[in-house]
């Protein structure tokens, strides 16, 4: 584990208690033990290494306490690390595939420092997924461990299932105050006509401060839902690759920006 993620700040003795489901990730799965160090995200964002003080089997607690006071002024101090990565907001509009790829979805993108998870109703998406809850403990859980594996220091959010006009709303009304050098958006298109290269998509960005990925799900995206983003200021880009399954093209489109960028 890269990083536990804390809910709950240090206390003013410097230290941390955990119990309930996050005592027995620690202990049963991770199998920590006395004098083990965990560095420790905190409600802040900031990273906090701590060593295991206590574990108490019977009240089923973990005590952690800071093990350099002085390296922890020096963090406080030294807040880059997050500022770096989250001063450029990545955002995955995902067109809900089944169930258990969006799960995977999910667990890449989080990995990746993605900020916003946007599920959207499409022509080819899931049907009925307007009605399922994105804001579970299930994706909380598995944003959670994801981050914690990764050691990703961005806040991985899942919205609520937008339509498809919404969703381009959205991306358009959060964007406006934007010059065209600070902001990309990108829509994976199977076909080539009226699309350019990831290369050439991002070749006008200068200083971006939001980034955003639409992907389709099952059977990509209509020509209809295409011409609609453009004209909503995505760009269409087509991915001069073997024919790739929607998880794979999501993860795939999220480090080709990430890595040009």
């Amino acid at each position: 584990m890269r990083q536990y993620i804390s809910q709950n700040d240090i206390d003013r003795n410097g230290f941390l208690a955990i119990g309930g489901k996050d005592f027995r990730y620690l202990r049963s799965v991770l199998r920590v033990k006395a004098g083990d160090m965990i560095s420790v995200r905190l409600p802040s964002g900031s990273l906090q290494p701590m060593t295991v003080c206590l574990i108490d089997e019977k009240a089923k607690k973990i005590s952690l306490q800071i093990c350099d006071l002085a390296q922890s002024a020096k963090m406080e101090n030294q807040p880059e690390e997050t500022e770096s990565i989250e001063s450029c907001e990545f955002t995955l509009f995902m067109a809900v595939p089944k169930s258990a790829k969006f799960d995977q979805i999910v667990r890449q993108a989080t990995e990746c420092g993605v900020a916003r998870i946007v599920p959207v109703q499409t022509e080819f998406s899931q049907k009925g997924s307007e009605k399922m809850n994105f804001r579970s403990e299930r994706f909380e859980r598995i944003i959670k461990e994801a981050r914690q594996q990764s050691g990703s220091p961005v806040t991985t959010k899942i919205e609520n299932c937008l339509n498809f006009t919404e969703a381009a709303e959205l991306w358009q009304s959060e964007t406006q105050h934007l010059s065209e050098p600070e902001k990309l958006a990108v829509v994976l298109y199977e076909r080539n006509d009226s699309t350019v290269s990831i290369l050439e998509a991002c070749e006008r960005v200068q200083n971006p401060k939001k980034i955003a990925l639409f992907c389709g799900s099952e059977g990509g995206i209509s020509p209809r839902e295409i011409e609609f983003l453009q004209k909503s200021g995505f760009t269409a880009v087509h991915l001069k690759t073997n024919i790739l399954r929607c998880e794979t093209a999501a993860l795939y489109g999220i480090a080709a920006l990430q890595t040009l960028l």
